[in-house]
């Protein structure tokens, strides 16, 4: 694999950590939500350290920003559809911590990251 500069980077980390936990979380969901919430939550949690990682290579401010935006947009998406898990009692409340812990982390430092490149 490649020795990009992303992968040392503590938002990567954390964002490939969070991959994990959606897909260890919606190993219990109902058959019928596999092609459904399971595939959307995955995609999303995916796409949150695909366009972290496709930022970190551009080379122009804007080109980056956009990325990191996608980014942590693709986060939200991510926490709306754990919120929407809980309401549809696929997931309980303590079963969440480490993803809740994991997505104000990645919120925060990719927020960061973006309002940086407005400097």
């Amino acid at each position: 694999m490649l020795q990009l500069a992303h992968k040392n980077l503590d938002v990567y980390k954390i964002s490939l950590d969070l991959v994990k936990e959606v897909y260890q979380l919606t190993q219990s969901f109902p058959r019928e939500e596999q092609f459904v919430l399971v595939t959307q939550l995955r995609r999303a949690a995916i796409s949150v350290c695909s366009n972290l990682a496709e930022g970190s290579a551009r080379h122009s401010k804007p080109e980056k920003k956009r990325f990191y935006e996608i980014s942590r947009s693709s986060l939200v998406e991510v926490d709306t559809q754990i919120e929407l898990s809980m309401a549809l009692e696929y997931l309980k409340k303590n079963e969440t911590e480490k993803m809740e812990s994991f997505l104000g982390s990645v919120f925060r430092m990719l927020s960061k990251m973006i309002g940086n490149l407005d400097k």
